[in-house]
């Protein structure tokens, strides 16, 4: 049965239009930012030329170069590179520690259910990305507390969608036949209701990676991000405004812009194609 089920979810996956997209882009993304220490070597400290600052896209620059004179190409590969890494560590960080809170609050209920239900309504009074500069403001702008602050961010959506999984699951004859049984409730919460809610937290997962890219970039923006020489979209972004150059050379800012775009948009298309896909009712 499951594995017919895999194999029809396979099958809708790929007969899914947007979920084709999405996987096309995220390869091509994650290939480019992989391939660029191959293809275009680059150090922060010696691959600057102030003589040629601000020159259009051509065919030596494709994209242009900023107003230290770097070819912007290189930076957007390497500014992928950070993005991704953000948005997979920081989504990864959140899935953790949200799903195993949310299998706690779920199972046991009780005063358990209750603690953690207080603190994911407390995450959620705040928006996203206060809550997310309120966390760098005390831990100091640096790409790892970037990646603390999306992750704290992702928590609550985890959790909540966790323990909904949970209280569908838990009183599901499968789970009262093992509890019969004599099972521990660790057993039951990681070997039959965790498998069974993967599905929904693949997706969400995946949804949330384009989500943190954007949250990342907006902490660029504002100085919080990744700190220079890092190449990253949002402070590439956030040089191009500062610099007064944005209007005169948009291509500084068209560039970046783009590729937080696309990767955004990469893994929506992505997890919209996974959700179609995973969606038991289909099967």
């Amino acid at each position: 049965m499951m594995k017919l089920f895999k194999q029809k979810a396979f099958e809708r996956f790929w007969q899914s239009t947007s979920g084709k997209m999405g996987f096309e882009i995220t390869i091509a993304i994650i290939l480019m930012s992989l391939l660029a220490p191959i293809l275009n070597p680059y150090d922060p400290a010696t691959d600057r030329n102030y003589a040629a600052r601000l020159k259009p896209p051509s065919f030596e620059h494709w994209f242009g170069t900023d107003g230290l004179g770097r070819d912007i190409l290189t930076l957007v590969w390497y500014g992928l590179q950070t993005s991704l890494v953000i948005g997979l560590i920081s989504v990864g960080l959140g899935l953790i520690v949200g799903v195993f809170l949310g299998l706690v609050a779920g199972y046991f209920r009780g005063w358990l259910e209750t603690v953690i239900g207080w603190l994911t309504d407390i995450l959620l009074a705040f928006p996203s990305i206060l809550l997310a500069i309120a966390i760098i403001t005390v831990t100091g702008p640096s790409l790892s507390s970037v990646m603390v602050a999306v992750g704290v961010v992702q928590v609550p959506i985890f959790i909540r969608l966790t323990r909904s999984m949970v209280l569908s699951l838990r009183e599901q004859e499968f789970v009262q036949t093992v509890r019969a049984f004599g099972a521990t409730a660790w057993w039951i919460i990681f070997r039959h209701i965790l498998p069974a809610s993967l599905g929904p937290l693949v997706v969400q997962a995946t949804l949330s990676i384009g989500t943190a890219t954007l949250e990342a970039a907006g902490l660029g923006f504002l100085g919080l991000g990744a700190q220079p020489p890092t190449p990253e979209l949002g402070t590439m972004l956030s040089d191009a405004f500062k610099g007064g150059y944005s209007l005169s050379s948009p291509w500084t800012i068209i560039f970046p812009g783009l590729f937080i775009t696309l990767t955004v948009l990469a893994f929506n298309l992505l997890g919209d194609g996974l959700r179609d896909a995973l969606d038991p009712r289909l099967s």
